[in-house]
C-alpha cells in the first residue's frame, strides 16, 4: 500500500490516518462523478471473506436480505442486526463459487467479525478471514464508467446490482461488481494489494478523476448513504434508516427479525431519516424542530457546491417530503434523497 500511498501523494493526495482526503480537485472531482467518472480509494472499507459449507445459510441468518436466493455472481446489500434490530452495518454481498465476499463499512470489519463468529455454533461450517489488508478495493463513479472499463479491456461487464465477475483491466485480474455505494452509476473494483498501483495508474490514466474522502462524504451524504456512527447507530433500526430495499420480509427467521416484521406489520416506524436542504452549516447532533416543538435531529451534515446538506431523522408524524423544519438558528427544507426508500416502494 506504500507504493500506492506514495504514487497518490505524488498526485496531490492529502492524507489523514493513511487515508486520501483530498486531490486538491474536489470540485472537478464533484463534477467528474456526475458527468465523466470518477475514482474513489476504498481500500480502508473492510473485506471479509466467508467459506466452507454453510456460508450462505450462515450469513442469510444474520442478516437482512435473503442471502439464499444468490447464485454465484450475484450480490446483494444487507444489514446486519443486533437482537433489538438495531443497526450494525450495512454491506455488500458477493457470491461465488466457493465464498461470500463482506465489503463492511470502514474500521468495521473487526468488529463484524467479533459479531459473527460468536453465532458460529459447534457442527457450523463457516470459516471467516479478513481480507481487507491483503486486497484493495476502489470505485468508479459516473456515467462514463463503463466505457472507461471497455477501454481497458472488459468486454463484459456486470449488469444487474451487485451482479460481479471476474476480469482483466490492463491486463490485472480484478473481481468487478454492479454499483459503488451509492445511487449512481459506476463499479467497484477489488484486486489483490500487490496490484493497486498499476490498478490505480491504469484507471487515472484512462482519465477517471481521482476523489477523496471529502467529495466522497458529499456525495454519500447528498444521495443519503447512512454511515455507522452517524446514521446506522443502536439507536435506529433499517426501516428508520430508510434501508427497505435491504430487507426481506418473507425469508424466515434471523436475527432482529421478530422486531423488523412488528414494526412493518403495524406502521411502528416511529421515525424515518431524510435528506435536508440548510439555509447555513449546522453540526451533527443539532436537535430539528418544527415550530417549538422538537421532531428529529441531524445526523450528518456537509458543505457542497450548492450549498449546505445533511441528514437527519424525523418523527414520521411529523412529516416528510417538503417539510420546512428549524435546525439550531437556521431554516432547513426535508427532501428526498435517492438512496434510501421509507417502504416496499423505492423512491422514484
Amino acid at each position: 500500500m506504500q507504493a500506492l500511498r506514495d504514487y497518490q501523494c505524488q498526485m496531490g493526495a492529502h492524507l489523514e490516518t493513511d487515508i486520501p482526503v483530498s486531490f486538491g480537485n474536489d470540485a472537478q472531482a464533484f463534477m467528474a462523478s456526475d458527468q465523466t467518472t470518477a475514482l474513489y480509494d476504498r481500500s480502508h472499507w473492510g473485506r471479509i471473506r466467508v467459506s466452507d459449507r454453510d456460508r450462505l445459510a450462515f450469513l442469510h441468518n444474520q442478516s437482512t436480505n435473503d442471502l439464499k436466493r444468490l447464485q454465484p455472481g450475484q450480490g446483494c446489500e444487507t444489514v446486519i442486526l443486533t437482537s433489538t434490530a438495531r443497526t450494525i452495518d450495512l454491506v455488500s454481498a458477493f457470491v461465488t463459487d466457493e465464498d461470500v465476499l463482506l465489503l463492511t463499512s470502514p474500521t468495521c470489519q473487526e468488529q463484524l467479525m467479533s459479531w459473527l463468529d460468536r453465532y458460529i455454533f459447534f457442527g457450523d461450517k463457516v470459516q471467516l478471514e479478513d481480507k481487507t489488508d491483503s486486497t484493495v478495493c476502489f470505485s468508479l463513479i459516473g456515467p462514463s464508467s463503463a466505457d472507461l472499463l471497455r477501454k481497458l479491456g472488459m468486454a463484459d461487464l456486470p449488469q444487474e446490482l451487485d451482479a460481479h465477475c471476474v476480469g482483466a483491466i490492463a491486463n490485472i485480474p480484478v473481481r468487478v461488481a454492479s454499483g459503488n455505494g451509492l445511487s449512481a452509476s459506476g463499479y467497484t473494483l477489488i484486486a489483490d494489494k500487490a496490484d493497486g498501483l498499476p490498478l490505480w495508474k491504469a484507471l487515472t490514466e484512462a482519465g477517471s478523476v481521482p476523489l477523496g474522502e471529502r467529495v466522497w462524504e458529499q456525495l454519500r451524504i447528498c444521495q443519503g448513504r447512512p454511515m455507522p456512527g452517524m446514521e446506522l447507530t443502536e439507536d435506529y433500526n433499517p426501516l428508520e434508516a430508510g434501508l427497505w430495499h435491504t430487507v426481506s420480509f418473507n425469508k424466515g427467521c434471523y436475527i432482529g427479525q421478530e422486531t423488523i416484521a412488528r414494526l412493518s406489520t403495524y406502521n411502528g416506524v416511529k421515525q424515518k431519516l431524510w435528506g435536508l436542504t440548510l439555509d447555513g452549516e449546522s453540526e451533527p447532533g443539532t436537535p430539528i424542530f418544527l415550530e417549538d416543538r422538537k421532531i428529529g435531529v441531524l445526523t450528518s451534515v456537509v458543505e457542497t457546491p450548492k450549498g449546505f446538506f445533511g441528514l437527519g431523522y424525523i418523527k414520521t408524524k411529523a412529516g416528510g417530503n417538503g417539510l420546512n423544519v428549524r435546525v439550531g438558528d437556521g431554516s432547513a427544507t426535508v427532501v428526498n434523497v435517492p438512496f434510501l426508500s421509507h417502504s416496499l416502494e423505492p423512491l422514484a
